[in-house]
């Protein structure tokens, strides 16, 4: 059984460092002049899966934008996922659960069980009740060949408060969740499975991200205002492990095929060249 990591690792080197979101909200939806309903929402989620799913290393759906149509919206969610995984493209599910015990296991459970039909490649998840409630997630990736992205350190303004608190030891909240999954993904080779998310307009906070020896998800490129070049600010030495992710940039191309993979094929050699 192939790691979350070693396919990773394959997925970039063959289709490029690039991870696309797909996130139908309301503005996206009126901006291809689609309706705000299921029908608008299979069309958006379907665009883009036939534009890049066979092309893109990872698509990223923002479960919450499937969700707020109740149980058809998710069921839209699943056939994407379905539809892209398929294709080739490996699917990260933007959920950032975060909770404990019996809990997370059952977050888990729907997520990463190849059993569920909401099973992605990874998930993302929140730390905040502690890296150690996440075990569930962890052990259950593990087991199937999965992965997890544990937010670390975002871009939204409220962010720092937590992610910069001095905690036991001198260290911030957000080096702490960093040490720890560095030292799960200590010897994984190609790429450990467990991944941060450290947004990429963050700048430098000198944070040590060098030993994490896993992928390291950039959101926030594009219509959020980063750029390829931000990422050097960043991650600096660990730029090799970054995964750069879009959603807007790429998405506002729609809704014509042609156009998000224009979009899609622009922002790549962007970050290719910023990525060296």
């Amino acid at each position: 059984m192939e790691t979350f990591g070693e396919r990773l690792h394959r997925a970039v080197a063959e289709r490029g460092p690039l991870c696309v979101g797909i996130d139908p909200h309301a503005s996206l939806l009126a901006r291809w002049g689609l309706s705000d309903d299921i029908a608008g929402l299979e069309r958006f989620a379907r665009t883009v899966v036939d534009a890049l799913a066979d092309r893109v290393a990872v698509l990223k759906p923002q479960s919450a934008f499937f969700e707020r149509f109740g149980s058809r919206g998710v069921a839209v969610l699943e056939s994407t996922i379905r539809q892209s995984r398929e294709a080739g493209a490996l699917v990260l599910l933007d959920v950032k659960r975060g909770d404990i015990g019996s809990t997370m296991a059952a977050y888990a459970d729907a997520y990463l069980n190849p059993a569920s039909t909401l099973c992605s490649d990874a998930i993302t998840v929140s730390p905040y009740l502690g890296v150690g409630s996440l075990q569930p997630a962890f052990d259950l990736a593990a087991a199937h060949g999965g992965g997890v992205f544990v937010l670390a350190l975002t871009s939204n303004p409220e962010g720092p408060t937590v992610q910069h608190a001095v905690a036991g030891g001198g260290k911030t909240v957000a080096q702490t969740v960093i040490d720890e999954i560095s030292q799960v993904n200590a010897g994984a080779k190609p790429l450990g499975s467990l991944g941060l998310v450290v947004g990429a307009t963050i700048g430098d906070t000198g944070h040590d991200l060098s030993k994490v020896n896993g992928p390291l998800l950039a959101p926030g490129l594009g219509a959020q205002g980063g750029t390829p070049d931000d990422l050097r600010a960043v991650f600096g030495e660990s730029l090799h492990n970054v995964l750069p992710s879009y959603s807007r940039e790429v998405l506002s191309a729609g809704p014509e095929i042609a156009g998000l993979r224009s979009a899609t094929d622009r922002v790549l050699a962007g970050v290719r060249a910023a990525l060296g």
